[in-house]
């Protein structure tokens, strides 16, 4: 199981996916002209003064929880490889989630925003599932071709 390539990738998402719950992705700040500086950090547990950041720490969570449910399924290429896809997905509605959350703070508090490094995290994990799902694809391959010579 651990010998294989694409369990080290699915390893690296789940550690990036842990490492996003905590670190920030977007910066607010009060734009120049307020009379007092506030600067919010967005992570997945909150930190911006908003309602319903819900939907940011699901799919956070849901990340490395699907990868690291995808490395014990070995045994099953075909479901491991669908597995993957809906990972992929999920990093991306993290982008779509993201942008409604920045959407709905710029309106509430009248903030600027900036993106941090940490927001690349996902993009990581989605090119990192993808070669993993390359792989687990060219096991399978291998495996039906050894049982046709059989």
């Amino acid at each position: 199981m651990i010998q294989r390539i694409q369990t080290l990738y699915l390893l690296a998402v789940v550690a990036l996916g842990i490492a996003l719950i905590w670190l920030p992705v977007v910066q607010f700040v009060t734009p120049e002209e307020a009379a007092e500086l506030h600067v919010w950090k967005l992570t997945a547990l909150g930190g911006v003064p908003l309602q319903g950041l819900w939907g940011l720490l699901v799919t956070t969570l849901l990340i490395p929880v699907l990868a690291l449910m995808d490395i014990f399924l070995f045994k099953k290429r075909i479901l491991q490889a669908r597995l993957n896809i809906f990972t992929v997905m999920l990093c991306l509605g993290y982008y779509g989630v993201l942008a409604i959350y920045i959407w709905q703070a710029k309106l509430a508090l009248g903030v600027d925003w900036h993106i941090l490094p940490y927001a690349s995290f996902p993009l990581v994990c989605m090119v990192l599932t993808l070669m993993a799902t390359r792989r687990i694809l060219k096991d399978e391959a291998l495996v039906r071709a050894a049982d046709r010579i059989r």
